[in-house]
């Protein structure tokens, strides 16, 4: 069986009380079949240089966390120190270990890109600037992403890889496919089919879900020595997912994945974009929302998250708390330098994590 097939099949079997995932066949949607074993995830990619100095997510107690700080005008600060900035968890100052910029640190990225009705007319636009941002963004042989499609259920479309030829023929195959009874402008007319909801759902949006499938099954099996962003293009409105918001927020903190939202909707036919969500969902993440207003905006929105991805420090720091209970630990980063304090600095990162378990804390068998 191929990776694609086997990743949908188990993926669908995993989430049929939670999160319908779609895939090539009728096998992917049938929820009756007995689940199979989940396969070992896939070995390291040798092709990814790994440091042993690095800071190591896994093996050790510490946090890490991404930020950026930008001025007034907009622009990446890239001089900061360790001692101009100060870390709190949970309203405690933390001493932190590691300040570094993180320039070169390899990526996984996974572009997720909403193909329901609402971006039917934008859809061309979208894929063209998304392989123009591949083919800028992505060093071979060193970084990798995954893409994704989704309406009402989401398709991997390619997994986690560094070439990108593969990864431009990926987001070229994502097309809109009208669901049946399809008229356009999100009208569907007839009666769906008895047998299920397939239909129904392939006309709807479920952000939510395809976000949650995202992290836990794609982004949280790359290495622990990469940065891990998720793409989202989309118009926010989420018409049918399963999970919540807060779930998805949860996901991608658990998979230490920052969201970068590129709102895009089609205002004519439909309701727009929803930007309160996608700031939300953005911002509770450590990323940014855009909301693009045609083409060229959309091009300067992937070249901003190429720069940001290439303008982020990164904290080290072992908690004070050495509770492994699980719980949600809120971060906040602050501005300590007077000077810089006049600069009004914006900084940007997630607002927090969750602790790792006595369960998770336990050494893993080799």
């Amino acid at each position: 069986m191929s990776t694609h097939k086997r990743f949908v099949l188990v993926l669908a079997l995993a989430l049929a009380c939670a999160v319908p995932f779609a895939g090539a066949g009728a096998s992917a949607r049938r929820q009756t079949a007995p689940p199979p074993q989940r396969p070992a995830p896939p070995p390291q990619r040798p092709d990814v240089p790994l440091d042993d100095e690095d800071v190591e997510r896994v093996e050790t107690d510490l946090t890490n966390v991404l930020f950026t700080a930008v001025d007034k005008n907009k622009r990446f600060v890239t001089a900061l120190k360790q001692e101009d900035i100060r870390v709190l968890e949970d309203g405690v100052p933390q001493q932190v270990f590691t300040f570094q910029r993180e320039t070169d640190r390899p990526l996984s990225l996974a572009i997720l890109i909403d193909v329901s009705a609402s971006q039917e007319r934008t859809l061309p636009e979208e894929k063209s600037a998304a392989q123009r941002f591949v083919d800028t963004v992505i060093r071979q042989q060193k970084d990798e992403v995954a893409v994704l499609s989704f309406t009402g259920e989401a398709t991997l479309e390619q997994g986690l890889t560094g070439s990108v030829a593969r990864i431009r023929r990926a987001i070229d195959k994502v097309e809109f496919t009208p669901p049946s009874g399809y008229v356009g402008g999100g009208i569907l007319v007839g009666t769906p089919p008895i047998s299920g909801d397939n239909q129904s759902r392939a006309a709807s949006t479920a952000i939510w879900d395809a976000i949650w499938v995202t992290s836990r099954e794609v982004l949280a099996e790359s290495s622990d020595k990469t940065r891990r962003a998720i793409i989202l293009l989309s118009d926010g409105v989420d018409t049918s997912s399963r999970l919540k918001m807060s779930e998805a927020v949860d996901s991608a903190l658990k998979a230490d994945a920052i969201i970068y939202a590129v709102g895009i909707g089609d205002s004519f036919s439909f309701d727009g974009v929803d930007e309160g969500s996608m700031r939300k969902i953005a911002e509770r993440t450590g990323g940014r929302a855009y909301f693009p207003r045609n083409e060229d905006d959309l091009r300067v929105a992937f070249a901003q998250i190429q720069e940001e991805l290439r303008s982020q420090y990164l904290i080290a720091y072992s908690p004070s708390n050495k509770s492994k209970d699980g719980s949600f630990r809120k971060v906040q980063i602050e501005v300590a330098n007077p000077e810089l304090k006049k600069q009004n600095l914006r900084l940007t990162y997630r607002q927090g994590y969750f602790a790792r378990s006595a369960v998770d804390a336990r050494p893993k068998s080799k």
